[in-house]
């Protein structure tokens, strides 16, 4: 949190996160109804945020799919350091998101990490919902990557594992073995969205898992919303939680800055 970062972000996702905000067993319709007007809509930029479900939607839902647009790995290196402050990597960091980054895009991440502007970069973060295994080429890449030939580089794995008030079936969603696989490579830490008592007893249920398995790293709780309204009523609730529990909050930095805009 507060590190120049550049957010790579990658299209598709295994889960829809539909229930997020939502009463207990009802799902969101906001992102079919921007659906319905996406005809209205030229770019990307020009979408309208939700306050429920999956606040990244256009990430993942087939039809937003034409206006993300479709880039070689030699076009996103040079519009990444036209982004960088000094145009080339300092101590930025770059994140790689979505969607879900490691759903069949493990063969393209290589290509892009090995090219001669991506050289001076010192640390990747994979923002990952922790439901996809590392393949053995991917891992033995990411290996090479981060012992040569510079020494000094970091891995990270930012796992938010989605509970039931996501939507999504225990079962597909929280999978220890996966996440303690990425263990192997860098740095892992869980991330777990609250809005209520129950998703944190659901998240203290899923640790109990994760540290049976073995999982060593940190867990963070994060205040659900995508909008401001939303995410300011539970902020300190969650905070409270984490307080008393012994465990890391994590704010949603770019809600308060800058509103949850798309590209920030």
């Amino acid at each position: 949190m507060g590190v120049p970062s550049v957010f790579l972000r990658t299209f598709g996702c295994n889960f829809t996160c539909d229930s997020f905000g939502m009463p207990p067993g009802e799902k969101t319709q906001e992102r079919h109804r921007i659906a319905e007007q996406v005809v209205n809509f030229k770019t990307y930029e020009e979408l309208p945020l939700v306050s429920s479900g999956c606040d990244s939607y256009a990430s993942w839902a087939p039809e937003f799919k034409h206006l993300s647009p479709m880039l070689t790995v030699e076009a996103i290196a040079e519009r990444i350091l036209e982004m960088l402050p000094f145009n080339e990597w300092h101590d930025e960091h770059l994140v790689i998101t979505g969607g879900e980054p490691l759903l069949g895009w493990q063969r393209a991440f290589p290509a892009l990490l090995e090219l001669p502007e991506m050289q001076k970069l010192k640390e990747i973060t994979f923002e990952t919902n922790g439901t996809q295994h590392l393949t053995p080429e991917f891992t033995h890449r990411l290996n090479v990557w981060k012992g040569l030939p510079r020494q000094g580089r970091e891995i990270t794995f930012s796992v938010s594992a989605k509970l039931p008030c996501s939507g999504e079936v225990w079962e597909d969603a929280i999978l220890p073995e996966v996440v303690c696989g990425y263990e192997e490579v860098g740095t892992v830490y869980l991330k777990f969205v609250i809005a209520t008592e129950q998703d944190f007893a659901d998240a203290e249920r899923a640790i109990a898992q994760y540290r049976a398995a073995g999982f060593k790293g940190h867990v963070y709780l994060m205040p659900m919303g995508g909008v401001e309204n939303v995410y300011s009523m539970n902020a300190r609730a969650v905070a409270d939680l984490a307080i008393r529990n012994g465990l890391r909050y994590s704010d949603r930095l770019q809600v308060p800055l800058f509103k949850n805009e798309w590209g920030t």
